[in-house]
């Protein structure tokens, strides 16, 4: 268990007002699945599976789950329905604990690279640029010096919505002209970054995937010009994932994930949404840990994700 997970020991309201709609939904379900049953069989299995692959867990993730009950279910002999609550818990913190890391991530702690660059992906719409305007405001809270590049060069718009944010943080922001050359943004970012002595860099990318060749060429030249400065660089590839698109999230991850090594997620809406499954399912079936979760418009409404507190919650 993290140290957040360690430490959480209440209610955390806006974890609980963002997961609202999607524990309406889920436990609405579930609980018309086992009503008026007194033992866990096949009937009640096959109607969990239903509720689960609704919440947009997941096929995988769905049978993953469903197989671990089947198996405690044959160990112990005899299951009621009043213990799978608490057995689905059990299985769902397993899953979402096994792509975490050991140490808790903070705003506030030292990176071992300087500047320690993080590359922001995600199609357009899904909450990228508002996500990087976030983690800025929270870095700089923290202390830190952080320097933002609008990499993003294709998108009407874009530049200006990521100027805004620079200033709203107190940030530099690195900006070319609307239709420049990606790579070309990120290398005078990180140059700037190196000269100012900066702490972070975050580098807003393009999110077209009309064409996943064009995609991966470019985000690979991103990388590679920022690499010539900062060796390594970036050190996380953050993609960004609208949580109310369910389904579609997983095909955005699955192309991300070819075009680039994505390091970590972020999945932001959860606030509106009844499909707050995509964060236990997405993250099992990518390996890849979800590092922030957005539960509302609020600058502070981006949250460093726990497994412990998102499933106390959910089930509280």
């Amino acid at each position: 268990m993290s140290i957040l997970g360690k430490l959480f020991s209440g209610e955390d309201p806006q974890l609980n007002k963002g997961l609202e709609a999607t524990k309406k939904s889920f436990f609405s379900k579930l609980g018309t699945a086992i009503a008026g049953r007194s033992e866990v069989d096949v009937a009640v299995l096959d109607d969990l599976e239903e509720v689960l692959i609704t919440a947009d867990v997941g096929v995988p993730t769905t049978l993953k789950i469903i197989d671990a009950i089947e198996a405690r279910v044959a160990k112990d002999k005899y299951l009621g329905t009043q213990e799978l609550k608490v057995i689905l818990q059990d299985e769902i913190q397993a899953i979402l604990s096994a792509q975490e890391t050991e140490t808790a991530f903070s705003f506030s702690q030292n990176f071992s690279n300087k500047p320690h660059v993080i590359m922001v992906v995600g199609v357009n719409g899904v909450g990228k640029t508002t996500t990087i305007g976030k983690l800025s405001h929270q870095f700089t809270q923290a202390g830190k010096k952080v320097i933002l590049g609008a990499a993003d060069t294709f998108r009407a718009g874009a530049i200006d919505q990521l100027q805004v944010w620079a200033d709203r943080s107190g940030v530099a922001l690195v900006r070319q002209e609307m239709g420049s050359d990606p790579a070309s943004v990120a290398f005078d970012t990180i140059q700037s970054a190196v000269s100012q002595n900066a702490d972070i860099v975050l580098i807003d990318t393009a999110g077209r995937l009309h064409n996943k060749v064009n995609l991966m060429n470019e985000l690979t030249k991103v990388k590679r010009v920022m690499d010539k400065i900062v060796p390594d660089a970036p050190h996380e590839v953050l993609l960004v994932l609208d949580g109310s698109t369910g389904q579609n999230a997983f095909e955005q991850a699955k192309q991300f994930t070819a075009a680039t090594e994505v390091s970590a997620l972020a999945i932001t809406k959860l606030d509106g949404t009844a499909k707050g499954g995509v964060v236990m399912g997405i993250s099992d079936q990518f390996n890849i840990p979800v590092k922030f979760i957005g539960v509302g418009e609020g600058i502070e409404d981006l949250k460093i994700f726990d497994s412990s507190a998102f499933v106390h919650s959910f089930f509280n």
